[in-house]
């Protein structure tokens, strides 16, 4: 379990390094669409590392929830941005939530685990 969640957070690491460093220019039209993507795909890098410590982990929903949640997001920026609403709100709301929500059952897992050592 730990050796899949220490590959994630260096595969996490490595991909933003990465992209720190490759000088890709978007237009601003997509900037909506590129900050939805990456709170799909931080949404589902911490549910996933939640999965895991609570070893709950299923490839197949780490997949399909991915790429729903970033086609609905997508989906939503678009027909917001087609009817000139901003729309793109609601899914950036809903992932900051869960992204937050996940984080901190991710602190609790890891204090509670750290208090048991530290108990022997």
């Amino acid at each position: 379990m730990w050796l899949g969640l220490w590959l994630g957070a260096i595969g996490l690491a490595t991909g933003i390094i990465i992209g720190l460093n490759v000088p890709v220019m978007l237009p601003q039209a997509y900037a909506k669409f590129l900050s939805i993507a990456a709170l799909a795909a931080l949404d589902s890098v911490f549910g996933g590392i939640r999965a895991a410590m609570e070893d709950n982990f299923d490839n197949a929903i780490f997949i399909t929830g991915l790429f729903s949640n970033a086609l609905l997001a997508a989906g939503l920026a678009y027909a917001g941005d087609r009817l000139g609403i901003d729309l793109y709100l609601a899914a950036v709301v809903a992932f900051g939530v869960r992204l937050f929500q996940n984080l901190a059952i991710i602190r609790r897992y890891l204090l509670n685990r750290s208090k048991k050592g530290n108990s022997h």
